[in-house]
């Protein structure tokens, strides 16, 4: 390994967007911490004209060779040097169509296609743009200059610092130098943009589309208030001069926090009051938050290694949350936290072939169905169990004093948890190393024997497995008899059995209380959990731990511990249920097992489930009504879309009569219109399909075309599938290929055709991003593997390449 770090970089580029082509060059200010005859940069998809060193004596030439294969430039040094060395390199690329490295982002106006050149480098395609050390242990200054035609606009990290008009029709944009960061961090963009600066904090800017500005001061504004509580709430103030929000048509990720320069998919930054609905604007806000999140976490300090990437994501999606629940706190946004993050890394996690949070590999970390899922939402979960060992002061304590040490600089997961334990003085080090560093979690299973709960814990699988595993589980306990709650512990689980002693009068107990622990739990004494149903049915409980119970019991059910007979009894607790938790739950596990299951549970779980949503919906009503509860808009359109597909003949009618308004012209509410087209999808013809084409052609809204490619996706009937599989290959762009993939993944007449249909066109897909055949595939296998695994398996091992990267 060479002992060659980074200091600067001084970058300059001159962009074509009429070729698609840009020279560069890069001035590279490197240290030696011991003679070297040669330097290794990373360099991918770029021409090398020339490459020089720096000196005292002049400047001298260097021989180099391309390494296409590692991705590297290797470059000869005239003689071994030792300390400061400056590189010059004199270099051309192309601003290519794969949204990765520097890359061309179509938008059309009047029938005519435009184009911005923006810069997509997490995690390793910095190369793809400059020489470099690209890797995110090597932090250095940027200073960055762009040559742009004289009638567009230049952004980077920083503030224009200057601008000068060449004679060439052209300007020179001199950006200011960036603090100390990681090459994947770096941002440059070219094209007509409009910039909107905040009224009340001039360092936020939202940078759009011309045209887009008004859709912009939604994001914008909650962008401020974001920021602001992460200065407060860590003790640092944010570090560059200001923060942009940049909306890009093309984007293969949702969204990525370059210091400085956040880009995002236009639909999670952009509100359209016609067509964005309230979980819409939530997704906006969670998604600015935890972009702003990383302006620390990932930005200020970073991961010394991409096994640790979980530092960035982890706290990312926690704060992404936690932010929007200082705001909005009638919003129930932790109780989405756990359906949406905490319930998905389980189901990812219970699986054979998974992974530990702290991902081995250094090198490379591709996100992607099966690991983003464990960094992101297992990491999150994780996170929130520590808070609640630790304590809400000591979590944030702890915080301050891991970013304020490590500033500017590079983190591992143990200097974490000495941060913790330096606040909250408790073995944290000790509790967390078992949960980042081995994969799966616990299942802690509980029998009484006379006055006490045997606890014992094992690997939760789905399928059989032989696992020698154990945790340190921080659990909550609660207690009741007749009367009601009688007592709460919390203990931590620290050997593969415990055993616990009852208060007297005890007739129910309940683990996990408050759902903060990240393991699952089996009540093997049936009369426990006939009390606890009881608890369930009163209300006693409380959401989170209603919410628990059945989800706990419905994934006993998918491990074949329990049959689903038993977690069908059960819901019959939950008939007068009205929290949005409880609810949403219940209508994914039923439609899971509506899919999965032989046709007479399909016919039970319709008979249940029909006039279950017949009084939801009775009680809520079909139409929004202003002012209702955020939670009671969103869980709305789920379940009259869940409604229709049971054949609930009011809800059929409702969102036939509603999307006829809708085909003929009409306006319908933003908060049923995803339903409204599922249904119509679901009901239509081939002129159906027409009219959703053409509106899809027409329509100039991210968040409308998301909407008309998932309905016509889970909506599709068989007559209809052959000619969505064409649309999607010959019409829809490749950032939202895999949205109507993943909506028939999900639709019970697609599962055969989605298979043949994914082999047929094996060669066209996997010419898509990573991240978009990542989807495409993770849909593909959840929908058609329930049928044929063994087939697909075979498959895959023929075909599947892993490490995917982007290719001209």
């Amino acid at each position: 390994m060479q002992t060659v770090t980074a200091v600067n970089y001084r970058l300059y580029l001159e962009p074509d967007l009429e070729t698609f082509t840009f020279k560069g060059q890069a001035v590279i200010t490197l240290n030696a911490e011991e003679p070297v005859a040669a330097i290794d940069l990373n360099a991918l998809d770029l021409t090398i004209d020339q490459c020089r060193l720096e000196g005292a004596q002049g400047t001298l030439d260097c021989s180099f060779t391309i390494l296409a294969e590692k991705e590297e430039l290797h470059i000869d040094l005239p003689n071994a040097r030792q300390g400061e060395l400056v590189l010059q390199i004199e270099y051309r690329g192309n601003i290519n169509d794969l949204m990765a490295g520097f890359y061309r982002s179509r938008y059309t106006v009047a029938g005519e296609d435009r184009y911005i050149a923006v810069t997509q480098f997490q995690e390793s395609d910095a190369r793809r743009a400059f020489p470099c050390l690209d890797a995110p242990g090597y932090k250095a200054t940027f200073d960055i200059t762009l040559d742009v035609p004289s009638h567009l606009t230049a952004i980077s990290n920083e503030i224009e610092q200057q601008v000068i008009d060449l004679e060439n029709g052209k300007k020179r944009v001199i950006f200011k130098q960036t603090p100390e960061m990681s090459t994947y961090l770096v941002f440059f963009g070219v094209g007509e943009f409009d910039i909107q600066v905040d009224s009340q904090d001039p360092r936020v800017r939202a940078v759009t589309l011309p045209g887009q500005q008004a859709h912009a001061v939604y994001g914008l504004e909650f962008g401020r208030r974001a920021l602001a509580f992460s200065e407060a709430y860590y003790g640092i103030d944010y570090p560059l001069t200001k923060m942009d929000l940049i909306a890009i048509p093309d984007f293969a990720f949702g969204a990525m926090e370059n210091w400085g320069a956040i880009t995002f998919r236009e639909n999670l930054l952009l509100h359209y009051p016609d067509t964005t609905s309230k979980a819409g604007e939530e997704r906006i806000c969670e998604v600015t938050a935890h972009e702003i999140a990383h302006q620390w976490f990932g930005n200020l300090v970073t991961p010394s290694d991409w096994k640790y990437l979980w530092l960035n994501e982890s706290f990312a999606t926690y704060f992404g949350f936690g932010v929007v629940a200082e705001f909005y706190p009638d919003w129930a946004i932790w109780d989405k936290f756990l359906h949406g993050q905490t319930a998905t890394a389980m189901a990812r996690d219970a699986l054979h072939e998974t992974f530990p949070i702290e991902i081995p590999g250094g090198e490379h970390v591709v996100i992607n169905s099966s690991t983003a899922p464990i960094i992101y939402n297992k990491g999150g979960s994780i996170l929130r169990q520590v808070q609640g060992y630790i304590g809400t002061d000591n979590f944030q304590k702890g915080l301050r004093h891991y970013l304020q040490t490590h500033a500017y600089a590079c983190a591992a997961s143990h200097h974490l948890w000495e941060a913790f334990e330096a606040a909250a003085d408790m073995p944290v080090t000790a509790l967390m190393e078992n949960w980042v560093g081995q994969p799966g979690f616990p299942l802690v299973t509980v029998a009484r024997r006379g006055d006490a709960i045997h606890l014992t814990q094992q690997r939760f699988t789905y399928l059989p497995g032989e696992f020698d595993q154990q945790w340190l589980i921080p659990i909550n306990i609660t207690f009741f008899s007749p009367a009601g709650e009688l007592d709460s512990r919390s203990l931590l689980m620290d050997a593969r059995e415990k055993v616990l002693e009852l208060p007297a009068g005890t007739t129910a107990y309940k683990l996990n209380s408050g759902q903060n622990g990240f393991y699952r739990t089996w009540y093997l004494e049936s009369q426990n959990l006939e009390n606890l149903a009881a608890l369930v049915k009163d209300q006693v409980l409380d959401p989170t731990d209603r919410w628990g119970l059945q989800d706990d019991l419905f994934n006993l059910v998918r491990a074949g511990k329990v049959d689903f007979e038993a977690y069908f009894d059960f819901l019959a607790a939950y008939k007068a249920e009205t929290a949005y938790l409880v609810l949403t739950s219940i209508a994914g596990n039923l439609s899971l097992a509506h899919h999965i299951l032989p046709e007479q549970w399909r016919a039970k779980i319709r008979a249940l489930a029909r006039p279950w949503f017949d009084s939801i919906l009775k009680r809520i009503g079909y139409l929004p009504v202003a002012g209702e509860e955020q939670t009671t808009a969103i869980l709305r359109d789920q379940l009259i879309w869940d409604a229709v597909r049971y054949g609930y003949q009011e809800a059929t009618e409702f969102a036939g009569d509603q999307f006829a308004e809708l085909a003929s012209g009409g306006a319908i509410h933003p908060d049923i219109l995803k339903s409204v087209m599922q249904a119509g999808a679901r009901a239509g013809d081939a002129a159906t399909f027409d009219w959703f084409e053409q509106r899809f052609e027409a329509s100039a809204v991210e968040h409308e075309k998301v909407n008309i490619l998932a309905a016509l996706g889970g909506g599709a009937g068989e007559h209809l599938l052959a000619r969505v599989g064409r649309y999607i290959l010959q019409s829809v762009p490749p950032r939202n290929k895999f949205v109507p993939v993943m909506a028939m993944a999900e639709n019970p007449a697609a599962s055969d055709f989605l298979w043949r249909w994914y082999q047929e066109n094996l060669e066209a897909l996997e010419q898509t991003h990573p991240m978009i055949y990542e989807r495409i595939i993770a849909s593909v296998i959840s929908a058609a593997g329930l049928n044929k695994p063994e087939k697909i398996e075979r498959f895959l091992r023929r075909t599947w390449k892993s490490n995917r990267r982007p290719k001209t």
